[in-house]
């Protein structure tokens, strides 16, 4: 059996989650129920970033201490989870001391392998990024990021040799031509690394919020240096070598390009000093856009998760968020497009295909599904739909392989429409029909799983068969013919009742 690790960022706990957060988080989940379906063993990490400045001052605007700003707004970020269906293993913070003791041995083992050294740091820091910039990385003297004020901070740090890692990245990236996609913000990571790479603090000794440096305990450990080593951290990395050397080599990050740099730069030349492997994959994918205006905590456009479930339901969030934007390139959100889709694919092609074959059946079979025919024309479209979905998940282009998927709803209702089983005398031509897209529903089922698992669920319910679509393996279980015939089938209740924006 394979292996499949899959991240998240772990995000910030200054503020609550927004539909940006849930944008990752829900790829990250959609791959991991996807490589489930494969039969492969899956491990899927979240969680939350919990130390820096940046969270110690929004403690104090709460008044609160760091610990309760972090436990208060970590239980938010579960709640999101919770309520959008998202299947973690694990949900990691940094506070936690297994993540204290991997943090520690992870950069001890850079130190002793020459790669940390002591020096004075003076430069412009944003709070709101935890990072330092050059002037000529500012926009009219503004983060490039949040277009905030930069602060002018001064002090004596513990650095990484990152300049040194210049020539190791570029014979890493060269040897792994898919270690970072789409091939777009590869090309952006190569990009930063041939600019010339220069030494990076790691430590800062003006805030105690954070994992302290053992061999300095005057110093914490800088904010990001401690967070990315969450993946490792979840995996066995300082706790358990055997888990760790089995996990690791499959991990697969998945990530917003703002935090590109950190996570295609300095994390696998950090992990490189230590002596260990990069990640396996880091998918990038572009930002969320509301007005044209990238989603943030820092600005005004934040939109809730809860929010939109309330009107869409959770799948028709995580449908309309894993099949609008296409995974790399920015994508606008807006309410009038998410209905639009919501209208189009949910509730007038999915959700009409099943009504209307269990009207059908029920009428004309007496509500008992017929088998399908095993020369259907339906065949070659569902063998075609699953070779491209499963291609599509495999590049995590998750909006390409919903596509692919409904391909074969939408031939299924044509093909309906062709043969109009309505009105025709109940008898073997009627039962072909029905039954051949009573077997192509139960193939969308589970392809379309990883996306809205508790439609499918529901679905997989009232075409009469046993079990759940998440429990079936891929490829097998997209082999046509599967749908046994002879049992009941229920229409019940509209699945995606049509809204108005």
């Amino acid at each position: 059996m394979g292996r499949y690790y899959v991240t998240t960022p772990i995000y910030y706990v200054n503020d609550a989650p927004h539909i940006g957060h849930a944008y990752t988080t829900v790829v990250a989940d959609g791959l991991a129920r996807w490589h489930r379906l494969l039969g492969e063993d899956v491990f899927f990490l979240t969680g939350t970033d919990e130390h820096g400045l940046k969270v110690a001052r929004a403690a104090e605007e709460h008044g609160l201490s760091p610990q309760e700003q972090a436990d208060v707004t970590s239980a938010r970020y579960r709640e999101a989870w919770a309520l959008l269906n998202i299947s973690n293993d694990d949900f990691i913070r940094t506070t936690e001391a297994r993540h204290h003791t991997a943090v520690r041995e992870l950069l001890t083992a850079a130190k002793d392998n020459g790669h940390i050294y002591k020096d004075t740091y003076e430069g412009l820091y944003c709070v709101a990024c935890e990072a330092y910039y050059t002037e000529d990385d500012l926009v009219d003297g503004n983060c490039p990021i949040h277009h905030r004020p930069v602060e002018h901070l001064s002090e004596e740090n513990w650095f990484f040799a990152l300049s040194a890692f210049e020539q190791p990245l570029l014979d890493w990236y060269e040897a792994h031509p898919g270690f970072v996609g789409p091939e777009g913000k590869r090309n952006e990571a190569l990009g930063l690394i041939r600019q010339g790479l220069r030494d990076i603090s790691i430590s800062r000794s003006s805030i105690q919020w954070g994992v302290e440096v053992p061999w300095d305990p005057e110093h914490v450990f800088y904010v990001w240096y401690d967070a990315l080593i969450n993946y490792a951290t979840a995996v066995g990395y300082g706790s358990d070598p055997e888990r760790f050397a089995d996990w690791w080599p499959e991990a697969h990050h998945v990530i917003g390009k703002d935090i590109l740099r950190f996570h295609c730069v300095y994390w696998p030349a950090l992990l490189l000093a230590a002596g260990l492997t990069p990640p396996k994959r880091i998918s990038v994918h572009g930002f969320l856009l509301v007005g044209g205006e990238k989603m943030s905590k820092t600005s005004l456009n934040q939109i809730a998760p809860a929010d939109l479930v309330a009107d869409f339901g959770v799948d028709g969030y995580r449908y309309h968020f894993l099949g609008a934007p296409p995974f790399g390139p920015d994508g606008d959100f807006s309410y009038e497009g998410m209905v639009e889709r919501y209208n189009s694919d949910l509730a007038n092609n999915l959700g009409n295909l099943q009504a209307r074959v269990a009207t059908v059946v029920g009428k004309k079979c007496d509500g008992v599904g017929p088998a399908p025919h095993p020369d259907s024309p339906l065949a070659a479209v569902a063998t075609e739909s699953y070779a491209d979905t499963a291609a599509a998940w495999e590049r995590v282009q998750p909006s390409l392989a919903l596509e692919a998927t409904w391909r074969l709803i939408r031939e299924t209702n044509a093909h309906l429409e062709t043969n109009e089983p309505w009105k025709a005398e109940p008898g073997p031509e009627v039962d072909a029909v029905l039954g051949d897209a009573l077997e192509a529903l139960r193939i969308v089922t589970i392809l379309a799983s990883p996306a809205v698992p508790g439609t499918c669920a529901e679905i997989w319910r009232r075409l009469g068969l046993e079990g759940r679509p998440e429990d079936q393996r891929l490829p097998a279980a997209a082999a046509w013919g599967g749908y046994p015939g002879g049992v009941p089938v229920e229409k019940g209740d509209p699945l995606f009742p049509r809204l108005t924006a």
